[in-house]
């Protein structure tokens, strides 16, 4: 069932919205060669503990997973396109890193990502990294009342071939709200007029995971959590909460 927001409701999301906003920041200053990934973990905590604002991915355990997510935020590294669990792995000269951060804040969630690199960047990431910002914006300038769910799909997608990416099928957008997953579901590939309608008051996260390889093939990885390219190639992952409303797509997840 996809539920429609009230105008107080998409205020007090835009509160949790700044939450996952201030603690990707902090995350990012964190993130230098030699730092590993579960002190990164430990600054989001800091953050959220901060706020008063609980996590939804801490203990969250969907069909697929083998146990509970052991963390606050996601850590995924290089080949690794989402959900990765943070460890004692410490940051190389010039990984791609992609952060994925929720807040639960006065009953409300917001959730979002950010890709970076860490020291002397390859091109070919900053490239990478590049389209997958471009493929979010599009899905985002695509989130108008009258439109579907299916443009935004189509907008992702147009982006992502364009720049001979591939992206994994069967993970996307979703609804949210009160809860971190909501309907309705939003694939990153889709056709434009199809899906659920665009409303003033629909919230959605919009992420597109970008694989270099240009092949949609993942697999996951040994903890049943973090997907992988198949190929070893690099990965991105880039996401906002955003509100459709009648002035226009509304990013809830900006400081």
């Amino acid at each position: 069932m996809v539920e429609i927001k009230t105008d107080v409701a998409l205020q007090a999301m835009r509160e949790a919205g700044r939450v996952v906003a201030r603690a990707l920041a902090a995350v990012r200053d964190a993130a230098a060669v030699g730092v590993s990934l579960r002190e990164l973990d430990e600054v989001a905590r800091s953050v959220l503990d901060e706020a008063g604002a609980g996590s939804p991915f801490l203990g969250y355990r969907p069909s697929f997973a083998p146990t509970p997510f052991p963390a606050v935020i996601c850590t995924s590294v290089n080949d690794a396109v989402a959900h990765g669990i943070p460890t004692d792995y410490r940051l190389r000269d010039g990984d791609l890193v992609s952060i994925d951060c929720g807040a639960e804040l006065d009953g409300w969630t917001g959730d979002a990502a950010i890709s970076f690199t860490v020291g002397t960047p390859r091109p070919a990431d900053l490239a990478l990294i590049d389209a997958t910002q471009r493929a979010l914006d599009a899905g985002i300038a695509a989130a108008v009342v009258g439109q579907r769910t299916g443009d935004i799909s189509h907008a992702v997608d147009t982006v992502a071939r364009a720049a001979r990416c591939g992206m994994p099928r069967d993970f996307g957008g979703h609804g949210i709200g009160r809860r971190m997953h909501e309907d309705p579901h939003l694939p990153n590939r889709g056709r434009p007029g199809r899906g659920f309608p665009l409303r003033h008051g629909l919230v959605l996260a919009i992420e597109p995971m970008l694989m270099a390889g240009g092949d949609d093939a993942y697999t996951t990885g040994a903890d049943g959590w973090t997907l992988l390219t198949t190929d070893g190639s690099r990965a991105a992952h880039i996401e906002h909460t955003v509100a459709v409303t009648d002035e226009g797509p509304c990013i809830l997840t900006v400081p």
